[in-house]
This record gives C-alpha cells, structure tokens and sequence, in this order.
C-alpha cells in the first residue's frame, strides 16, 4: 500500500467513460489485437487521452501494434 499510496500522489488518475471503453476495445479489436494485448491497448488509449508525452513500457511488440500516435511514444525503462 506504501507504494500505491506514493504513485497516486505523484501522478494523475485516467480514466476511460464507458463510451471511451467501448470504443477503444471495439476499435483495437478491429486491428485484431486479442487477448491480454487488449489492456495494453486500454493503457495506450489513456495515454493518447492525456496526451502523453511519452510512454514507458517492457514490452514494445505489444504497444507497436496500436499505431503510429503510440508507436512514436514508445520508450523502454
């Protein structure tokens, strides 16, 4: 709890409305991302919402795949 309580002070909450839910799982979905990939993709849609600057990630194969606004955000820890 210490270190959820220290990352929730320092950093913004986003959220996804229900609309926005539906609409970034339909449209992934239609990319043909499947599986756990789909989370992956709800947090690149977060990003997008809160126009990040960057995105920090292990695991840049997945994050490639939900194009071009993600991709050129893309940085490895």
């Amino acid at each position: 709890m210490l270190f959820v309580a220290d990352v929730q002070a320092r950093l913004t909450t986003i959220a996804l409305t229900p609309e926005e839910y539906f609409a970034a799982i339909s449209e992934y979905s239609a990319m043909g991302v499947v599986g756990g990939a789909i989370y992956d993709a709800l947090i690149a849609h977060c990003a997008l919402k809160a126009r990040a600057e960057k995105i920090f990630t292990w695991n840049v194969r997945h994050f490639r795949q939900f194009g071009p606004d993600v991709e050129k955000k893309l940085r490895t820890p």
